[in-house]
């Protein structure tokens, strides 16, 4: 039985009420009043951004530490709470969504990033159907359209309160949980073969990554003495990129690629006529879920706000090829994630150490750098080469899953609700 048919015999003539989130819900906000160093030998836990953004429902195991003393006034997390990334550098990002799934044996907090829903009594929602409801394609093209903004994008909790969501058999609320676990049932098994099909193809790509990061890494390793160290900013000059909307993309149309901080589709969100850039470039993520990922471009590009660009100022000293296998490596160290969104900014890159073999000899030290990105460059194109279907064949399987999770959940619908304050 296909999926719709499959809803149709479950609800079996039920009602689907749709209701705004603001009926049924109240929304809290996260950590207010700290600093830096509240984040450091913390006494409390709480969910952090990437656990939101990564997670259908939150990993209790990976909690981290706040300071959090005994007369704050701080929102607690709680079973059957379903919680959201405030804000991302991509629209279609904002408002990731992860359930509390779990009974909570002691205070959990939210971090400052993000803002909690909680359900009001009565309303006959599991948190089990809820991880996968917000996650939908309706519910994600309903969130995304609540936010709004030019370098980041905010969910609008006023436009978020608006957002309707279906409730089957309201009226009943035992009958009404039965659907629901029906639909948990099928999605959790679904979730599990998809990651057992999944998992050899991830094994392989993983195996052959290890391999080019083991090299990488060895060849990489520089004993006292070897290497002078310089800093980045020392060495090459540092410029972070604009803001390139979608408006802007879809006028502009053309050949010449736009980087932003996404890694998929390696970087690109888009093609345009003019270009920013032209030459040999690293390119780095600023923040967000994927900050400190970096690039090795060539040819004509731009690169939007969340990003930044290193241009090595003397190319017969320093390779910009071997500069990106190092940081490859070395700039994720950098990242600081302790208020919650992970950022690595131009002035924490500047500081970022660069070893430079042989540095009284410029022409044996490029040769060396040389030598080093040759080889790596063979093992990056072995893994690319090996692994080229492996990411492809995961998609599909993940894009397969998607396809029958929105069925199980393509409930009878209003038209999609719109960004409107």
């Amino acid at each position: 039985m296909s999926a719709n048919g499959f809803l149709e015999r479950l609800l079996d003539g039920a009602a689907v009420e749709w209701v705004p989130l603001g009926e049924i819900s109240e929304i809290y906000g996260g950590l207010t009043g700290k600093s830096k160093a509240d984040f450091q030998d913390g006494n409390a836990k709480y969910v952090s951004y990437k656990n939101i953004f990564g997670n259908l429902e939150v990993d209790t195991a990976i909690l981290e530490l706040v300071k959090v003393s005994d007369n704050e006034r701080q929102h607690e997390v709680q079973y059957g709470d379903v919680l959201f990334t405030g804000s991302s550098e991509i629209a279609d990002e904002a408002g990731m969504s992860s359930a509390v799934t779990s009974v909570l044996d002691e205070p959990v907090y939210l971090n400052s990033f993000s803002f909690g829903l909680r359900f009001n009594d009565g309303v006959p929602l599991k948190p089990e159907f809820t991880k996968y409801l917000f996650r939908s394609r309706y519910m994600r093209t309903a969130i995304a359209s609540s936010a709004s903004g030019v370098t980041r994008f905010n969910v609008s909790k006023a436009r978020f309160k608006k957002i309707p969501i279906p409730i089957p058999c309201p009226d009943d609320p035992a009958r009404s949980l039965k659907i629901q676990g029906e639909i948990v049932r099928i999605l959790d098994r679904f979730t599990e073969l998809t990651a057992e099909l999944t998992a050899e193809l991830t094994a392989e790509l993983t195996a052959r990554a290890q391999q080019y990061e083991h090299y990488r890494d060895e060849l990489l390793s520089f004993e006292e003495g070897e290497v002078e160290w310089k800093l980045l900013g020392d060495i090459s000059e540092l410029r972070r990129g604009r803001v390139i909307s979608k408006e802007y993309l879809t006028e502009n149309a053309g050949e010449h690629p736009v980087y932003s901080s996404q890694t998929a589709r390696n970087g690109v969100i888009g093609r345009i006529k003019s270009f920013d850039f032209d030459g040999e470039y690293v390119n780095w993520t600023t923040d967000g879920a994927n900050a400190g990922t970096v690039f090795y471009r060539t040819g004509r590009f731009s690169i939007t706000n969340v990003s930044g660009i290193i241009h090595v100022l003397d190319r017969k000293a320093i390779n910009t090829k071997y500069l990106f296998h190092w940081l490859s490596i070395e700039a994720k160290k950098h990242v600081y994630s302790g208020m919650g969104n992970p950022k690595l900014m131009s002035w924490q890159v500047e500081k970022i150490p660069v070893p430079i073999p042989f540095p009284d000899n410029p022409e044996k030290s490029l040769a060396e750098q040389t030598r080093i990105v040759t080889i790596l460059d063979k093992f990056e194109k072995l893994t690319h080469s090996i692994s080229e279907g492996l990411p492809r064949e995961i998609e599909l399987r993940q894009q397969q899953y998607e396809h029958y999770r929105d069925l199980l959940l393509n409930f009878p619908k209003p038209a999609y609700p719109t960004a409107e304050a």
